[in-house]
This record gives C-alpha cells, structure tokens and sequence, in this order.
C-alpha cells in the first residue's frame, strides 16, 4: 500500500474544472457575524483594526482550505476594509471614520437605518469569503501553492467591484416550487408570498454576486 497521503479534491495542480467551494455557508456566516460586530463598535481605529483581524483570519482559512497560502503583503490586501488603494495613514483612516459616522448619523434617524453600518460590515466579510473562495475553487489559473500581492490585488478589486455591481448583471432566475392543493385564504396567500420572496433576498443577491464577480475576473484575466 502506498503511505503517501491521497490528494483532497481540488487540491492546487488539479484540474480546474473539478474544483468545488470548500467554505460551508454555516462557517461564512460566523465571520459575516464577527464583521458585523466589528462595524458596531462606536471607536474610531478600533472597528478598522478589528476588521483587519477578521478579515485576515477570513482569507487565511479559505486559502488553507485549498491547500494555499498567502504571503503577508496578499493578506494585507484583502484585510483592509478600506481597499488595497485606499490611503492607510492615521489621518486618513480619521477622515474616513467621521465621514462615515456624520453620513451614518443622518441615516439613523430614518430608524432601522442604523442597522446599515453593521450590515454592511457583515456584507463585506461574507462577500469576501464567498468570492475568494469561488476564485480558488474556479478562476485560479496559476498552479503555485503561493498567493502573492499582485494576485491578491487583483482578486481583491473584482471582489470590491463585484459589490457594487451585482445588482446590475443578470443571474438565473431563482424557481420557486409550485403549491400542491392550495387551501389558504387570498390574505395568507399574499403574505406568505411577500415572506417567500424576502427569504430568498439572500439567495438571489448571492447569485448576482457571483455572476458579477466572475464577469469582472473574466474582464480582468483579458
């Protein structure tokens, strides 16, 4: 019998096309929850220097996950929460904050607007790691086992990119399943249809998401 350990599916050097997504939902939503967290913190530095935490940790457990690692300058690149062409001084991450917080404070009196700073926070991160992970598993094309900053870089503005776009591309339609004898009321039947259609908000934007992102990468390749 031969000792040497079998390669996991997907593993760096195999074929592209049988690479899958190695990131459960369940464990992106854990990061997603840390990042909301994070935006929730009412202290300037303090939520950027979290983030970089969580996001750094994010991108270190997919990378590992597809048998990959990141150099420190990669990782950097997709920790900060600002964009890898954003200025990084203390000055500028000030400026940032307190526009940010004057924008956010005239939001909030909107009322549940001032969920929005935390949400986007869990946004980012959860599309960090959806994307990311999307790209090691289908639009990695180079074969080393190393991540460099250029790589990153590059991955990291489709992954911005993507967030602003995705509700401008086009996805495939999500298919409901049609009801089986259908005995309630037009009330209930309006209302159940209304909470239907807000439960599969996330799929549908997830959907966009990916599609924008590997339209942006495919662009970015070219």
């Amino acid at each position: 019998m031969d000792p040497r350990p079998t390669p996991s599916p997907g593993a760096a050097g195999e074929p592209h096309g049988d690479r899958v997504p190695r990131v459960e939902g369940s464990r992106l939503g854990v990061y997603a929850a840390l990042g909301a967290s994070v935006g929730a913190v009412p202290l300037p530095w303090i939520p950027d220097a979290l983030a970089r935490r969580v996001r750094g940790a994010l991108v270190h457990d997919v990378a590992v996950r597809h048998g990959l690692s990141l150099s420190h300058e990669a990782r950097q690149v997709f920790a900060d929460p600002s964009g890898p062409d954003e200025s990084h001084g203390a000055l500028a991450r000030a400026a940032r904050y307190v526009g940010a917080r004057v924008a956010l404070r005239a939001l909030t009196r909107i009322g549940p607007a001032r969920m929005l700073w935390p949400i986007g926070s869990a946004i980012q991160t959860y599309a960090l790691g959806r994307l990311f992970d999307r790209y090691l598993a289908r639009g990695r094309k180079q074969e080393n086992v190393h991540i460099d900053a250029e790589e990153a870089r590059r991955v990291r503005h489709a992954i911005d990119r993507a967030l602003v776009h995705a509700l401008g591309v086009s996805a495939p339609p999500a298919l409901e399943p049609a009801v089986v004898d259908d005995q309630r009321d037009t009330t209930t039947a309006l209302v159940d249809g209304f909470l239907v259609v807000v439960a599969g908000l996330p799929e549908r934007l997830t959907a966009r998401l990916d599609a924008a992102f590997d339209d942006l990468l495919a662009g970015s390749d070219g």
